[in-house]
């Protein structure tokens, strides 16, 4: 996921020094996950409300994992675990507009859910990579914005690096 992301600010514009702290940041969104207990972090099916709203903390309890991590990496890193799941729209877990946060973020949410899509996990399947990029771009206005839609959807379809990429992770 944090290739990804790296990609996608490349793409973005992002000059290589600054899309390489993406990449190692992104890569620690999810830490705070360590803490949601096993049983409803690999729970089949459906997840509660009162399981969803305990899923919703690991972004807390991964930007407080961190608290000790100095400078800017440090700071990324954190917002990366506390806003990965905002919307453009502001439809996210914490109702936060894209705007409002720091400018990587949606790189780092749009390279979240094409990876969780792609990848099987105890309550779904994979999806195929087009499935997944279908989605995304029914999210074009919502929760990305439809400027970065297109940019990733371009970049998935003629990247090698994410082919290679989507490889590992679904092998």
């Amino acid at each position: 996921m944090g290739q990804i992301a790296e990609l996608v600010a490349l793409e973005c514009g992002v000059r290589a020094a600054v899309a390489r702290q993406i990449r190692v940041a992104a890569v620690l969104h999810d830490v705070g996950k360590q803490k949601i207990p096993d049983n409803i972090l690999n729970k089949p099916g459906e997840l509660t409300a009162q399981e969803f709203d305990i899923i919703k903390t690991h972004t807390t309890l991964g930007e407080e994992m961190l608290s000790s991590l100095k400078g800017d990496l440090g700071d990324m890193a954190r917002a990366c675990c506390l806003y990965h799941h905002e919307h453009w729209n502001g439809g996210g877990y914490w109702g936060r507009f894209t705007d409002d946060l720091p400018f990587y973020i949606p790189f780092v949410a749009i390279s979240d859910v094409f990876t969780a899509l792609v990848c099987e996990r105890p309550y779904k399947q994979a999806w195929p990579p087009s499935e997944a990029l279908a989605y995304i771009q029914s999210k074009a206005g919502t929760q990305f914005s439809p400027a970065l839609v297109e940019i990733f959807l371009s970049l998935v379809r003629s990247d090698s690096r994410v082919s290679a990429i989507y490889a590992e992770v679904t092998n």
